[in-house]
């Protein structure tokens, strides 16, 4: 197989909304760490919604971003938290995908703690070939060509031979 056209993982983000500050979202920063081991970042509103309490500025949620060999070794557990399928739907037509885990204590490894409670989480998955850093280099960007890109039938192959996953 052509070595360009070799598929892998860019980053994983996980992600957790709590709808604003104080003690859930405090739980949601402990649980990612817990989960990853890396430094949490909390997510901030940039607009207005009178009818939800949401001011520019509030602090409504936390997430956390993963590359690398760690990032590769989390998918793996993270698809295998409850999901024996993933469907076709939540597969993007760049090839990426995004799916929830309901209860962190699925997650295999991680036990359940009392002072966080039960709390799901939301993982995104972004994959790549490679060259596809013409896209961020600050010398001479360029858009990635249409045969370079990852199709969504290719990232559900990707998906099938790595991980053992099947997808309806």
């Amino acid at each position: 197989m052509n070595q360009m056209r070799e598929i892998r993982i860019e980053k994983i983000t996980l992600n957790i909304g709590t709808g604003g500050p104080g003690e859930k979202l405090d739980k949601a920063m402990r649980l990612l760490n817990k989960i990853t081991g890396m430094k949490v970042v909390s997510t901030v509103t940039k607009e207005r919604i009178p009818g939800w309490d949401i001011r520019p500025g509030l602090q409504i949620g936390c997430k956390v971003t993963i590359r690398g060999n760690k990032a590769k070794e989390l998918l793996g557990r993270l698809l295998k938290a409850d999901i024996s399928k993933l469907s076709s739907l939540k597969f993007d037509v760049y090839g990426n995908f995004s799916f929830g885990v309901s209860e962190y204590i699925d997650i295999q490894g991680i036990e359940y703690d009392a002072s966080i409670g039960i709390i799901g989480l939301d993982v995104a998955v972004s994959l790549e070939r490679p060259g596809f850093r013409i896209k961020r280099r600050s010398i001479k960007k360029r858009k990635i060509p249409l045969n370079q890109r990852i199709t969504k039938e290719e990232s559900i192959e990707f998906i099938n031979k790595t991980y053992n996953i099947g997808v309806n």
